[in-house]
C-alpha cells in the first residue's frame, strides 16, 4: 500500500515512522499554538491524504504526552474520499497549558481496513452468547 500525502504549505511536514515496525504514522503541527488545561483545539498539520477505498485513516494519541502531559485526541476518522486537510483535535487533560510548535509530533495516523457492510434491522439474535447483554464492566469479575 502506498500513503499519497499532498502538502499543502511550505513548512508542512511528511508523515514519518518512529521506528521500523511502528502501526502508526506520525503526524506534526503546522502551527504554533497553546492549549491550556481543559481545553481543545484544532490543529494544522499542513497535509492531505488519499487513502485507498477500502481503507480509513484513524488519529490516536501519542503515548508519551498522553502519559506524561494528559494530551488525547478525538474525532479521529479518516474517511477514504476525504481530500482536505488533515486537522488533528487534541484535548488537554493535564493540569498546565500544553504548548505546541510547528514541526512537533502531535498524533499518530493508522490506516486499517474499512469493511463495507450493510445493515439488516433484526427483531431477535438467532445466536445466544455467554456473555449477553451484560456491560460495563461486567466481563471484569
Amino acid at each position: 500500500m502506498t500513503l499519497l500525502v499532498k502538502l499543502l504549505t511550505k513548512t508542512a511536514t511528511v508523515p514519518t515512522k518512529g521506528s521500523e515496525f511502528a502501526a502508526g504514522w506520525d503526524l506534526y503541527a503546522d502551527e504554533n499554538c497553546q492549549i491550556s488545561f481543559g481545553e481543545r483545539k484544532l490543529v494544522s498539520t499542513g497535509i492531505a491524504l488519499a487513502i485507498d477505498p477500502d481503507k480509513v485513516g484513524l488519529i490516536w494519541p501519542r503515548s508519551g504526552i498522553a502519559a506524561k502531559c494528559g494530551i488525547d485526541t478525538g474525532a479521529g476518522v479518516i474517511d477514504s474520499d476525504y481530500r482536505g486537510e488533515v486537522k488533528v483535535l487534541l484535548f488537554n487533560h493535564g493540569n498546565v497549558p500544553f504548548r505546541i510548535n510547528r514541526s512537533d509530533r502531535i498524533a499518530q495516523l493508522l490506516i486499517v481496513p474499512a469493511y463495507d457492510q450493510s445493515i439488516v434491522v433484526a427483531y431477535e439474535f438467532a445466536e445466544k452468547t455467554a456473555r449477553g447483554e451484560n456491560g460495563f464492566g461486567s466481563t471484569g469479575r
